[in-house]
This record gives structure tokens, C-alpha cells and sequence, in this order.
């Protein structure tokens, strides 16, 4: 499996598409899907994929660089329903289509989201591999050498994979991801119910091959003790090539509050591109300075911080969440 900061095709993601997910907000949910695929199309190609019900409401999104897809989704999270890119052997580019349950089956339906993955890389020429695990693509992430970071909280949850160890849930994602070292970070976000705790919101690797933590520098927030836990598991932890994980800490942990309900921003929700890191923010007292410690992590790319991790968590996720990489053809 690539890195995400390794080159891209280009970029794929759904537009809003679950009734009722974001109330009275659909507009400013809509909106910032928009900004985010505006941003990226600076940079590398994006295709947004269209449910029927939505596509005069998508067509109104500018770009040259801008494509629509129409194709039947539930929801707008592509991270976790799209394909998980891999090389095969011979370095032919191929889309995992791992199992997917609608995040343990909590939100319904979910049929259209399980087939999307495939019915994607069938546009896009890509043969398919599929596999039986349930896995999203939030729950994972590559160093693009072998090494994968995630998190048990959610990979062993019994609502996803409950006939399978730990060990035998590492053994697939040697087999079908080509992982020689996965390191098992035990804690996702307090505040991350939908997801079960996805390692997309508390760890990324970096081009300079160290691991991003989130941290929470607020001893007061559960976060805190969970998110330094996390740090001692990882800095004990070794890449593929046998060497200690070097390890760089996000000090701050947004929260913000909306409609009465507290949300948790995280920085590390951030998207890697040809040329630029696109970063969630919340109007946060820190954002510049969080811009800046991502930013030396990233030598050459552009660092762009985008005002919608507010209204995206509300919905569950990030600009990460909504956002998937299609790696180029070797």
C-alpha cells in the first residue's frame, strides 16, 4: 500500500449524500465539500461522485479541474467506502475492495456504499480485488513501506470483524496491504462514536518517515491520558525496517460546539496531496502554529488550512473522512 504523500492520480470524493445527517446545515455541508474539492483541484485532478437525488445540486461546484461521477451512495464518506489502492507484484495498480458495514451497522442503508468501492474502479479501469474483511480506509494508514499504523479500539471492535484475532486481522493486512509491521495504537478519539475510533483522527505518517500523534495538551480532557498512551505505544513500536518509530506530537486538540453538541476538530484529519497538505480547522487560537509544526513535517508542500472542521464533524467526520487517493499507474 502507497503513502498518501506519495504521487496521486487524483482525488475522489462523494457529495452529501445520508438524509437528515447534517439538519438544518445541508447547505454548509454541501459548501464545504465544495471547498475542499476546490482546494485540491489547484493541485491534482478531483472527481466527485453524485447520487442521482444530487446532481443539480453538485453541478453548481466550479472547476476545470473538476469532475462529476454519477453513481448510487448512502453517504459521503469515501475514505471508508472507496478502494484501498495497492502495487501488485508486477507494480500493476489494483483497488482493495474490503468488506463494508455501515461503521458496524450503525448507520442504514448502507448497500449502495458497499458497492461503490468496485463500481469506482470499474469506471476508472482498475481491476478489483475483494476481500471479505470489514475495513475502512479511515482506520488505516501507510508509511508506503510496509509499515501500517491503526488503532484497537477499532479494528478489534466486535462490530466489525468478530471471528477474527488480532492476529489473524494483522495477518490480512500483510497479505492484502503488504503490512511487514503494523503498530497497534490503542486509542482513538473519546468524542468518535460514529467511527469507533479511527486512527485517521490521532496518527499520520510523514514524508520524513515519523509517525504524527495527536495529542491533547488539556489534562482535564479523557483525550489526554488516552492520547499519551497512544504516544508510549508508539514510540515503543518498530517500522518495517526494524527501526523505533521517531515520533512528532500535535499539541492541541480542538473542541468546538454546535447546536448544543460538543465536537472534537483533530488536525491530524488532514488530506496529503500532489504538492499540499489541506488541513481542518475550527477558528482555533492554535491553528496557525498547528499549520506551521504539520507544515515542517511536509518539506516542499503547500500547507492549507480550510475552515471546515466544524461542520464536517458534525457530520462525523473530516476532510480526511471525505476525501480518498487514487495513486498513479506505475
Amino acid at each position: 500500500m502507497p503513502a498518501e504523500f506519495a504521487a496521486h492520480e487524483r482525488t475522489v470524493l462523494c457529495w452529501p449524500a445520508r438524509d437528515g445527517l447534517y439538519g438544518n446545515r445541508q447547505a454548509e455541508a454541501e459548501a464545504a465539500h465544495t471547498a475542499v474539492a476546490q482546494a485540491i483541484s489547484v493541485f491534482e485532478p478531483v472527481t466527485i461522485i453524485v447520487d442521482h437525488r444530487h446532481v443539480e445540486r453538485a453541478a453548481a461546484v466550479e472547476g476545470a479541474n473538476i469532475t462529476l461521477l454519477e453513481l448510487p451512495i448512502d453517504d459521503s464518506w469515501f475514505r471508508d467506502s472507496g478502494p484501498t489502492y495497492v502495487y501488485a507484484a508486477d507494480d500493476t495498480r489494483v483497488a482493495v475492495n474490503f468488506a463494508f458495514n455501515g461503521w458496524g451497522n450503525k448507520f442504514t442503508p448502507y448497500d449502495n456504499d458497499a458497492r461503490v468501492a468496485a463500481a469506482w474502479a470499474e469506471h476508472n479501469s482498475d481491476p478489483v480485488r475483494q476481500v471479505s474483511m470489514v475495513l475502512e480506509g479511515g482506520s488505516i494508514n501507510s508509511d508506503g513501506k510496509g509499515t501500517l499504523v491503526t488503532t484497537m479500539q477499532c479494528l478489534l471492535h466486535p462490530n466489525r470483524n468478530p471471528d477474527l484475532s488480532q492476529a489473524q486481522i494483522t495477518q490480512h493486512l500483510h497479505d492484502e496491504l503488504g503490512a511487514e509491521s503494523v503498530v497497534w495504537l490503542p486509542h482513538g478519539l473519546v468524542l468518535d462514536h460514529d467511527t469507533d475510533g479511527h486512527v485517521d483522527n490521532v496518527a499520520a505518517f510523514a514524508v520524513s518517515g515519523q509517525l504524527i500523534l495527536q495529542s491533547c495538551n488539556d489534562e482535564a480532557e479523557q483525550d489526554w491520558s488516552r492520547l499519551a498512551i497512544n504516544r508510549k505505544v508508539a514510540m515503543s513500536s518498530r517500522n518495517s525496517a526494524g527501526d523505533t518509530l521517531q515520533v512528532v506530537d500535535i499539541p492541541v486538540l480542538p473542541f468546538v460546539e454546535v447546536d448544543g453538541q460538543r465536537l472534537v476538530v483533530p488536525y491530524l484529519n488532514f488530506y496529503v496531496g500532489n504538492g499540499f497538505v489541506l488541513v481542518p480547522t475550527s477558528g482555533n487560537d492554535a491553528d496557525a502554529d498547528m499549520l506551521q509544526l504539520i507544515g515542517e513535517q511536509f518539506s516542499g508542500r503547500k500547507i492549507v488550512g480550510l475552515d471546515v472542521g466544524t461542520i464536517l464533524a458534525l457530520g462525523g467526520g473530516g476532510i480526511h473522512c471525505i476525501t480518498q487517493q487514487v495513486p498513479v499507474r506505475l
